[in-house]
Formats: structure tokens, sequence, C-alpha cells
């Protein structure tokens, strides 16, 4: 059975077909990209789009836009193909990708999400303080933003074109569990989005 893993909410978007676990190709690329990217799987792989039998999606947090476009197209894929979706924190991806280590997602605001206690939070990086941060890696594109403030704190960030970075969709595939319908995943927003605010101000 082959399973396709993409990730949308950050300004990457990365994709990835397997098959019984193991990775056929794997590509990085922009979000509004993503079906581009997923085609380019398939064809690399000589598979067709019904052989898809489970799909992965990112479920943030992150750019609310670029979430809603993995989301939408992870709906829209399992309901033309019949296949079963999971969903996949896009913190626990990059964390996976680099364990013990803290995963950083900017958060635009002068903010990012990050895990605080076991929980997604969103909060300026200048906050987060040394308790969290002290001898900890820090990866994510926040952490590449935000590298001066967090180093300051005493975290390590690796450098800016680390493979760290970068919540890879084949690490989405290895944590995806409870497949079933696709209108079952939810996102993972932390805050509110920036329209609701505004019409909530």
């Amino acid at each position: 059975m082959l399973t396709l893993a993409f990730d949308t909410a950050t300004n990457v978007a990365t994709s990835a077909l397997l098959e019984d676990g193991n990775v056929l190709g794997e590509r990085v690329g922009l979000p509004r990209r993503l079906l581009e990217d997923v085609d380019a799987l398939l064809t690399g792989a000589d598979a067709e789009p019904g052989e898809l039998g489970r799909i992965v999606v990112g479920t943030g947090p992150g750019s609310f836009t670029s979430l809603r476009m993995g989301l939408a197209a992870s709906r829209t894929l399992a309901l033309a193909l019949d296949a079963k979706v999971a969903g996949v924190s896009t913190l626990d991806a990059l964390a996976a990708g680099a364990p013990a280590a803290l995963p950083v997602i900017d958060a635009r605001r002068r903010e990012v999400f990050t895990v605080v206690d076991g929980k997604p939070v969103a909060a300026p990086p200048g906050e987060l303080g040394e308790g969290l941060l002290q001898g900890r890696v820090c990866v994510g594109d926040g952490a590449v933003r935000y590298r001066e403030v967090l180093e300051a704190a005493g975290a390590e960030v690796p450098p800016d074109d680390s493979d760290l970075h970068v919540p890879r969709a084949s690490v989405h595939a290895r944590l995806a569990e409870g497949f079933g319908p696709a209108e079952l995943v939810e996102p993972i927003y932390v805050r509110a989005p920036d329209a609701d605010r505004m019409r909530n101000g």
C-alpha cells in the first residue's frame, strides 16, 4: 500500500511517497506547488494515484493559509481516491526529526510556536526563558529567524541550511496513527487567525 505524506504549515512544503514504510521519494518545495510535487512523486515511482491508500497531513501550527491548503488537499485527495487520512503535528515531526530538540516555528507577529510542558504555545522568543532553552538544540524556521535571541538564552541552533529545520514528510508518515475519514483531522492553530482577531477586535 502506498502512503502519501505532506506538510504545508511552514514556509516550505514537504512531501513524501512511501510503500510499506520505505521512502520511494521525497520533495521540498512551496505550499502552493504541493500538488505538482505530489504528481512528481507519483511519476518518479511509476505509480498511479489510485494506488494511494493512506494520506498523512501536517496539522500545524503554522501559517493559517498554508495550513488550510494542506488540509484541503488531503480532504480532496481522500475523497477522490477513497483513502484514509491521519494528521501529525508539525511540531512533533520537527522534534522527531531531531531527537531531544525543541521545535520552534515562526508564528509571525514576533512570536514563535513551540512546546511548553507538552503543549503547543505561541510566545515571543525572548519570553521563553533560560529554563526552557538552556542547553537545548532548537530547530525550525523560527529557530533560524530568532537565532540570536535563542542563543543568548543558552540554546544551540544548527546552521541555517540544516535539514533539521525542515519538517520532513517522511517523518510525518513514521509518526502517523489512527487513520480514518479526512474530515476528522483537525488543524492545530494555537491562536485565532488574523481575520478572526480583526473581526472580534
